[in-house]
C-alpha cells in the first residue's frame, strides 16, 4: 500500500482531514506548507493548482477538497466503519449533507465572513439563497440525526460536518442552537474528537 502524504497547513481546512486520519488510526506523511510562496511553487502546483491546501497525495493519486479527501479515505479503507455500505440506502443522507455542506454551506459562510448581503433576485441564482436558509436546511439534516447523521455510526460526514461547526462555534460566527450543541455533545463520545473540543476550549 502507497504512503499517504498530506499537505497542509496548521490554520487551514487541512485540519479536519487530520483530525479524520486520527480517528482512521492510519499512517501518514505530513509536509506542512506556508501560505504564499511555497504553495505557489511549480512542484506544488503540479500537485494542486488552486494553490491551496489540504492536498491528499496517495501513490500514483491526488485527491484534493476536504470534503473530497474525507471521503476517499473513508472508502479507502471502508473496512473501519466511517461509509455506509456502498450499496446501502444509508448513503443518499451520507452524500446528501456531505455535499450540501461543501456546497451551499460552505459558500454561504463565505459570503457573510465577507460582510455581502445577497437581494432577493441574486438569492433566487445563488446555490445557498442565504445564510440563513442554508443553515436551517443544514439543522433540519441534524434534527434527524440518531444521534450522527447516518444514524448509529459516526461517519466520514461527522467528522466534516462536525468540524465545520465546531470551528464556527469556536470562534463564535454562529450562535450554537441546542440542536447544535447536542449533535456536537455525540461527536464527543469520539475520543479524537473529545481531545479536540477540550484543546479548543469547548469542553
Amino acid at each position: 500500500m502507497s504512503e499517504l502524504i498530506l499537505y497542509t497547513n496548521t490554520i487551514s481546512r487541512g485540519n479536519t482531514v487530520e483530525l479524520f486520519l486520527k480517528i482512521l488510526n492510519v499512517p501518514y506523511q505530513r509536509i506542512e506548507l506556508a501560505y504564499g510562496e511555497p504553495m505557489h511553487s511549480p512542484e506544488y502546483l503540479a500537485i494542486n493548482p488552486m494553490a491551496k491546501v489540504p492536498a491528499l497525495v496517495d501513490g500514483e493519486y491526488i485527491v484534493t477538497e476536504t470534503s473530497a479527501i474525507c471521503a476517499y479515505l473513508a472508502d479507502k479503507f471502508i473496512e473501519k466503519g466511517f461509509a455506509p455500505a456502498l450499496n446501502s440506502p444509508e448513503r443518499a443522507t451520507y452524500y446528501r449533507w456531505f455535499f450540501f455542506t461543501a456546497g451551499p454551506i460552505e459558500a454561504a459562510f463565505t459570503v457573510k465572513d465577507l460582510g455581502v448581503e445577497l437581494n432577493e433576485e441574486q438569492q433566487k441564482s445563488s446555490g445557498f439563497g442565504s445564510f440563513e436558509r442554508a443553515f436551517h436546511c443544514l439543522e433540519t439534516g441534524l434534527a434527524s440525526a440518531n444521534p450522527y447523521i447516518c444514524g448509529k455510526n459516526l461517519t466520514a460526514v461527522d467528522v466534516y460536518v462536525g468540524y465545520f461547526l465546531i470551528f464556527l462555534c469556536k470562534y463564535a460566527l454562529i450562535e450554537p442552537t441546542p440542536l447544535i450543541n447536542q449533535y456536537i455533545d455525540s461527536l464527543a463520545l469520539n475520543n479524537e474528537i473529545k481531545q479536540l473540543l477540550v484543546s479548543l476550549g469547548l469542553r
